[in-house]
């Protein structure tokens, strides 16, 4: 005689080990089995975007380091094009270079992160995520030889950075990109082929090309179904348009190939890192734009490929030195519409491997 069970529903989070941030998963369960996900957002609004209109260009700033808190300098990066494209501000060469270098020391590290912590989620406790850990420590201290912060930068600013590099800051950059390829070969022996990682993440959690597309994911997401999709190649800002780099892609989308592109995203970060290093120009590093801008009447956007994806910003000028509209595309947010869809016919233990492959920061979900 077969035993009828009634669906259970749990309630996940909203503390919960493999979000950054604070969130919540409606669980309907089958025994172990996943039935329904509801995602219940909110608990980390700031209220970015309303702030952003009370605040000048300048100012803004820093609310753009409370997004993806662990790539700010990406956030800075897509928020001051946008302001740039805006006000008709153009950026001077080297500081265009220095930019791309923090955005790519930022991929580095945020992908650091989400690998160790997958890792983590995984039950390998601490051990791993310190080995990330170690690395990540390293680019921080680079951060904070620039503008002396380690998280929450603010260093860039509409037309350029706060200050130019000091002269100590290019050696330890050398020192880290020369030593940061063997320690990726490092983390990859030690996880690539490893056969619990390889059975709790092998075809576990598989979206497709199609529907990645449809649900507009963008990033490592995207990528690991196979799609060849990157705003630096796709529609170049900065210099991308001048460095030589490759686009990693994946071939089913599971969640084994979302850690496998992280790992080789970071490669290609050091190939472009180096490049940028022999060809940054001497001369100034910020335009000379008034600390007050007033952008004339009109509505610019600017993305660019952060560690999540594409991250854009949709500002609207009125004439005034604050926007009157500020629109923030935040990747991590788009990247959960599909997750629902990637859960369910998963068991309890999967759930937690699949979610945190997703890489998620609340907070540029809920702002």
């Amino acid at each position: 005689m077969a035993v009828k069970t009634e669906p259970v529903t749990i309630n996940l989070g909203p503390q919960h080990p493999s979000t950054h941030g604070v969130f919540r998963l409606r669980v309907k369960f089958d025994g172990e089995v996943v039935l329904d996900v509801e995602p219940v957002f909110g608990y980390l609004h700031r209220g970015t975007e309303k702030l952003a209109e009370s605040r000048t260009y300048v100012q803004i700033v820093t609310l753009t380091d409370r997004l993806d808190y662990t790539a700010s300098m990406s956030n800075n990066l897509s928020y001051v094009l946008a302001v740039e494209k805006l006000a008709g501000i153009e950026a001077p060469e080297r500081a265009q270079y220095i930019r791309v270098i923090c955005a790519e020391l930022a991929r580095i590290s945020s992908h650091l992160m989400a690998t160790g912590f997958l890792l983590n989620d995984l039950g390998a406790f601490a051990t791993p995520l310190m080995y990330c850990f170690r690395e990540r420590e390293r680019i921080l201290d680079l951060f904070e030889m620039l503008c002396g912060a380690r998280i929450t930068v603010s260093y860039m600013r509409p037309g350029g950075v706060l200050q130019d590099p000091p002269d100590d800051f290019w050696p330890a950059l050398e020192r880290n990109i020369t030593d940061l390829p063997q320690y990726i070969d490092e983390l990859e022996s030690l996880i690539t082929g490893n056969e619990i990682v390889l059975a709790r993440t092998r075809d576990v959690g598989t979206i497709s090309a199609e529907h990645a597309i449809n649900a507009s994911i963008s990033g490592p997401i995207l990528r690991a179904t196979g799609v060849q999709w990157d705003v630096r190649r796709a529609d170049p800002y900065e210099i991308y348009d001048r460095l030589d780099f490759d686009i990693p892609i994946g071939a089913v989308g599971d969640t084994f190939d979302r850690y496998l592109v992280r790992i080789q995203e970071m490669r290609e970060s050091v190939k472009i890192i180096r490049q940028c290093i022999e060809q940054t120009p001497e001369g100034p590093y910020r335009a000379d734009a008034p600390w007050f801008i007033r952008a004339p009447e009109g509505d610019a956007y600017a993305a660019v490929e952060g560690p999540k994806g594409e991250l854009g910003f949709y500002m609207v000028s009125d004439g005034d030195i604050s926007p009157y509209r500020c629109k923030i595309r935040a990747p991590s947010f788009i990247n959960l519409t599909a997750l629902t869809d990637m859960l369910v016919g998963w068991k309890m233990g999967d759930l937690i491997t699949i979610f945190g492959s997703l890489d998620v920061v609340l907070g540029e979900v809920d702002r």
